[in-house]
């Protein structure tokens, strides 16, 4: 247990503790662990930027996006896919500490039982704002612009913290279920096919017929056309589903679904532990 989580411990009650101050310190934990071992959070934060330069230059001339140069496609989509990736980042933080405990200790504290989650869920937003920041600058280097103007642009980074946000709750319910650090590894890495399966890196409108549907009802699709739009990159195809047709509306309405669902799922899921 850190000891942001001990001193609030020592400073609280059962009738001074609130939601607020008890994701707070959960939140103070969490950013803590990742100053102590910062390891999976540069892996997870440099991949992107491993990405843009590997299929920016190795398949990006091989790979033809109408009116367009393709990295100036790429960039916005694997801001979409790093939005996305909060349902790796967010399992394996919660198996992780289901496995070792924690989870456990925190459930013996006199602490609401939405601060958990939620002080995980807020750590992650800080960290993801923070990374994206190396992912776009390394983009303006390759040939990537913002054509859409700045309120568009701050649009387009609400949007992809929202969405961030929502898949850190999905997977944070599913590290609760999971409770193993090497299982959720696992399968985290499974999540990587995810964006594979989306509009993020490459045009859906020549895919076959039942894979394009597939991919267009993907809510990494409308993420990704969402951000191409506002950011004035790419519109999306007249012949597309909805979410990607609308891609603001699609990427609001997805982002909602996950919270609605996820939020009490996952708050009841810490309240139960094990059982």
């Amino acid at each position: 247990m850190s000891s942001t989580v001990l001193a609030h411990e020592q400073r609280t009650g059962p009738a001074t503790s609130t939601p607020v101050a008890d994701s707070l310190a959960v939140l103070g934990r969490h950013l803590q662990r990742i100053r102590a071992a910062p390891g999976v959070v540069i892996l997870t934060q440099t991949m992107p930027i491993t990405m843009l330069l590997f299929f920016g230059y190795v398949f990006g001339s091989a790979l033809a996006v109408p009116g367009q140069e393709y990295r100036a496609f790429l960039v916005p989509g694997l801001l979409a896919a790093t939005a996305a990736n909060g349902i790796m980042t967010g399992m394996f933080q919660s198996a992780q500490d289901c496995h070792r405990g924690v989870m456990d200790r925190f459930r013996t504290l006199p602490m609401s039982r939405s601060a958990v989650p939620l002080g995980q869920t807020a750590a992650d937003l800080l960290t993801t704002a923070v990374g994206m920041v190396p992912l776009v600058l390394v983009g303006l280097a390759v040939g990537w612009r913002i054509e859409g103007g700045p309120t568009a642009a701050l649009g387009a980074f609400g949007l992809l913290l929202l969405f961030r946000f929502a898949t850190s709750w999905a997977g944070c319910w599913l590290g609760l279920l999971i409770r193993n650090e090497e299982a959720a590894g696992q399968l985290g890495s499974a999540t990587f096919i995810l964006p594979l399966l989306s509009s993020a890196y490459i045009p859906t409108d020549n895919l076959p017929g039942w894979l394009r549907t597939v991919a267009e009802w993907n809510p990494i699709s409308a993420m990704a056309a969402a951000t191409r739009d506002l950011f004035g990159n790419a519109s999306a195809p007249a012949d597309a589903a909805w979410p990607v047709t609308h891609p603001v509306a699609g990427t609001l309405a997805w982002s909602a679904v996950l919270l609605a669902v996820f939020v009490p799922l996952t708050v009841r899921r810490h309240a139960r532990g094990g059982e």
